[in-house]
């Protein structure tokens, strides 16, 4: 069998494409472009098709990653794939590593605020989700438990703008931290009227990027 890994961005209208809606569109443009799909043997066969890392509807990204089982053993030519708006293959390649090796999660996002945001809020923000402790109760398939997600949030960097602009860096996997458990995190005072979220990039546990 072989594979073939799609790094692409899903942006714009597009982040409103839900998981399962997006797997059924790749699905079909690949099959359009003429790539040829292995499928699963039994009554219901179905592409092998892989996602890294589930991305929330609602969010950005330009780093997601798709691995599919194709016939052929080329590289497809990603200039032949046609998706709708907002969705755009950026690369092609062979997989070398597995999504387990993904650690970290790179994303951009923004607090936005009805009201004027003042000095304070941002230092208080910027200490909280910066500091040494950050509990918050997180839902697991064991039930909700009190998790210290501080040891999983590095690198935060915030800075004022018509809104609260900031990047940091998230864990993607045991555990799985995302941006709602940022938000959890503030007081509720801080928390935003409504906010916008976008992954930037990937890496695995020693900070290099994954490809």
């Amino acid at each position: 069998m072989h594979k073939v890994r799609f790094r692409y961005k899903k942006t714009g209208r597009a982040k409103y494409i839900s998981h399962l809606d997006l797997m059924a569109t790749m699905q079909r443009s690949f099959i359009c472009a003429g790539i040829g799909l292995k499928y699963s043997e039994g009554f219901n066969p179905h592409p092998y098709m892989s996602v890294a890392l589930p991305l929330s509807v609602g969010y950005e990204s330009i780093c997601e990653l798709i691995d599919i089982a194709v016939l052929e053993s080329f590289i497809p030519d990603i200039n032949k794939i046609e998706f709708p708006e907002g969705i755009e293959i950026v690369d092609a390649y062979n997989p070398q590593r597995k999504f387990s090796d993904i650690t970290w999660i790179e994303i951009n996002g923004k607090f936005y605020y009805n009201k004027q945001v003042p000095e304070e809020l941002l230092v208080s923000i910027n200490q909280r989700l910066s500091g040494n402790s950050l509990i918050i109760s997180k839902r697991t398939k064991r039930g909700t438990n009190d998790l210290d997600i501080a040891p999983f949030v590095k690198d935060f960097n915030i800075k004022p703008e018509d809104c609260i602009s900031f990047k940091t860096k998230i864990s993607a996997q045991n555990p799985t931290i995302n941006a709602e458990d940022l938000i959890n995190a503030l007081e509720d005072h801080q928390k935003p009227d409504h906010f916008d979220i976008r992954r930037i990039e990937i890496y695995d546990a020693d900070m290099i990027l994954f490809r």
